[in-house]
């Protein structure tokens, strides 16, 4: 495995004072990810963050500053999971084809493409030009753990 001190994102993320968390597990009877012949879908990762959770609906009880941070924590989530998937060496990466938010909101609500650049934002910092990806932003109901925004990703990686 790769020396994370020579690892850019891992230094990008120190600049953004984060760092790369151990992956959580899944909630329910699922992957964290699936690696499909150097197609790597990422399941959906919420905005948990040091043991804290961003929960709630945006436009009622979140305001935008927090969920661009809940989308940002996802999309951490999203790179630890990656960071397993490719086995710490992050120059195996070759692109992220999709990223998904999904916007725990108030039914008003409808900024959602500006909540999940915070995913976006952060994935791009981290990859740069192999971080640029196609995207959904969506609203939804409800989430699990009642989160603030979910993220799911695909990425492709040398084989």
């Amino acid at each position: 495995m790769p020396d994370a001190d020579q690892c850019p994102i891992h230094h990008f993320l120190t600049d953004q004072g984060l760092s790369l968390p151990t992956p959580n597990a899944p909630l329910a009877n699922y992957l964290g990810y699936v690696d499909a012949n150097g197609f790597v879908f990422i399941s959906g990762q919420g905005p948990v963050y040091d043991g804290v959770e961003i929960q709630g609906k945006v436009g009622d009880d979140i305001d935008i500053e927090t969920a661009v941070t809940a989308a940002r924590w996802a999309a951490v989530n999203v790179l630890a999971q990656l960071g397993l998937a490719c086995q710490g060496d992050f120059e195996r990466v070759t692109g992220c084809a999709r990223l998904c938010g999904y916007v725990n909101a108030h039914p008003t609500f409808d900024q959602h493409p500006l909540v999940v650049n915070g995913a976006s934002d952060l994935i791009a910092g981290a990859l740069g030009d192999r971080g640029r990806h196609s995207r959904a932003a969506i609203g939804v109901a409800s989430l699990p753990r009642q989160w603030a925004i979910e993220i799911d990703a695909v990425f492709t990686i040398a084989i």
